[in-house]
């Protein structure tokens, strides 16, 4: 159906379905927030946590949403680890699952499932190098060292370790590209490692100090020379891009880019701003360094960071961005700026977390698995009178007494949107879905997405944002009725032999959920009044596509 027929001949029901589907439905919760998620034995890590966060609640005269219903749980921890929503075939077996570890064993499955994988080797990759991969850096070979990283589940202080000491080929050694996509410009300037300082820093300690370069910070403990002296250890390195003659045009371009060793040793000279010059020595956690040129200082840096530091920086900051990646608000506001100006909203919670990750072996599943099953990670979205207060959004702490709502980034939506609608499967052979995935992917990284530091999320409610999503080539896949496609599958299943059971089945492929009773009848009622069934049914779904309640992660 031509847009601007169904734009007219469906707004209004549109707007109605986009009011009532949002943020599920108003029936209530099964069971109350303090009744434990129930697990195979009761982790006394968890234990600790909940009783912390319910200390808080106490505190601050708070009482917890209930807990989600299985529908709204199941659609939110897919989100965080695999990156995209459930299948309705799959809720519908979590929903008939009776046991008493159905959540334990569900978040087991995800992190077996190879889009957990997927999921966090581009979440990584955007954070390490950016959507907007650097000139002369590669991506392929950034996300074949993720890769394979997050399929051993590596430890990530080693991760980190292999990270900062890299060196070669960027496609021989992935893990070069990190540092790679921070250095430019002429390799002798004393400015040329400065970037990569701040990254460093920012990504593994959690504490931005890129303004400590000029000066002390005014907030942090953090000092200028501070600053420098962990430059120091960076100044042992350099990029070099390789250029070869293209035999077609007989032009040169870029070929490849590798990370050498670069000679250095001493101390690196820096201007306070009162102009006098000082010298910074290779210093950090306690421990200098032998600045001669002899000295690895990156694998001194990275045995000191990965490895020695009692205070375990790398775990603390990690547990920090974990927990702001599942709740949507760190236990400090922002995750990667912590220290003595910034206190975290539940400092035993965070110190505990990180002592017990740098425990387990930095082991990321075992992390994952402690946060997923927090009882306030079992939360509903939905808060009530009690804890309306709990808003970090509108700058208060977070108490984390309901679950915050999460827009989806611009990956999470696409990869819903296949899930949702089976598109590729409408598109042809392979390669012809494959070229369409990737054409995709250029528009919606083009429209909803930001720069690395942003790490962007979607829809700050731009026009071509609002087109594509109402009229964009995936979704007009998705709602052409095509073979393979979802509607098709629900038009043509013989076990959906009624109009309820396949509008039930719509809500499940898009929302997660069945529809409520309201939802039901309306849908019914666009559906029978309608000349055209397949028209309605397109109609239906794609106002579901289109509705607040599927690009948000609640």
């Amino acid at each position: 159906m031509p847009f601007s027929r169904r734009f007219f001949l469906f707004s209004s029901s549109f707007v109605v379905l986009c009011v009532i589907a949002t943020f599920a439905q108003s029936e209530p919760s099964i069971r109350r927030a303090n009744d434990a998620v129930t697990t195979r034995d009761a982790d006394p890590l968890v234990t600790f946590v909940d009783q912390q966060i319910r200390q808080a609640w106490e505190d601050n005269e708070v009482q917890p949403s209930e807990r989600a219903d299985d529908a709204e749980w199941l659609r939110r921890v897919s989100l965080d680890i695999v990156g995209h929503i459930p299948t309705a075939d799959e809720i519908e077996t979590f929903l008939a699952d009776e046991s008493e570890t159905k959540r334990a064993d569900a978040v087991n499955r995800l992190l077996d499932d190879p889009g957990y994988v997927q999921n966090w080797t581009t979440v990584w990759a955007n954070l390490l190098i950016g959507r907007q991969t650097p000139r002369l850096t590669s991506r392929a070979g950034m996300e074949k060292f993720l890769r394979e990283a997050f399929t051993k589940n590596r430890p990530w202080n080693e991760v980190v370790y292999d990270l900062l000491t890299a060196e070669g080929h960027y496609e021989e050694n992935g893990a070069v590209n990190f540092l790679l996509g921070q250095l430019n410009g002429n390799p002798n300037r004393e400015d040329y490692t400065v970037e990569a300082t701040a990254r460093v820093t920012r990504l593994f300690l959690g504490t931005q100090v890129q303004c400590t370069q000029c000066h002390n910070h005014p907030f942090n403990d953090w000092k200028q020379e501070q600053f420098w002296e962990f430059d120091s250890f960076l100044r042992q390195m350099r990029r070099v891009d390789h250029r070869k003659t293209d035999p077609k045009t007989g032009r040169r371009i870029d070929d490849f880019a590798e990370l050498v060793w670069k000679n250095y040793e001493g101390p690196v000279y820096y201007e306070r701003r009162s102009g006098v010059m000082e010298a910074a020595y290779p210093y950090y956690a306690d421990q200098q360094v032998d600045p001669a040129g002899t000295t690895d200082r990156r694998m001194e840096l990275a045995k000191v960071m990965a490895r020695d530091d009692p205070d375990h920086q790398v775990a603390r900051a990690m547990v920090n961005r974990m927990w702001g990646h599942f709740f949507g608000f760190g236990l400090t506001r922002p995750v990667d700026d912590m220290g003595p100006h910034n206190p975290p909203s539940h400092p035993d919670v965070i110190d505990r977390l990180t002592d017990e990750f740098a425990a387990s072996g930095y082991d990321l599943k075992q992390l994952i698995r402690w946060i997923t099953s927090t009882e306030a990670y079992q939360l509903t979205s939905q808060f009530n009178d009690k804890n309306r207060i709990d808003d970090p959004s509108a700058g208060e702490v977070p108490l984390f007494s309901h679950m915050y709502v999460k827009p989806f980034t611009a990956e999470q939506l696409y990869e819903s949107l296949l899930i949702a609608t089976q598109a590729t499967a409408a598109t042809g052979n392979y390669q012809e879905a494959e070229e369409r995935r990737r054409q995709w992917m250029r528009e919606f990284l083009l429209i909803f997405g930001g720069n690395e530091d942003d790490e962007p999320t979607l829809f700050s409610g731009t026009i071509p944002q609002a087109l594509m999503m109402m009229n964009g080539d995936l979704v007009r896949a998705a709602d052409s009725g095509m073979p393979g496609s979802t509607l098709h599958e629900v038009l043509t299943d013989e076990r959906l032999r009624s109009d309820p059971q396949r509008i039930q089945r719509l809500y499940l492929s898009s929302l997660g959920r069945l529809p409520s009773r309201r939802e039901a009848t309306m849908s019914q009622k666009l559906i029978s009044g309608s000349p055209d069934k397949l028209a309605a049914y397109q109609d239906l779904y794609w106002a579901l596509l289109n509705s607040n309640e599927f690009v948000m992660n609640h």
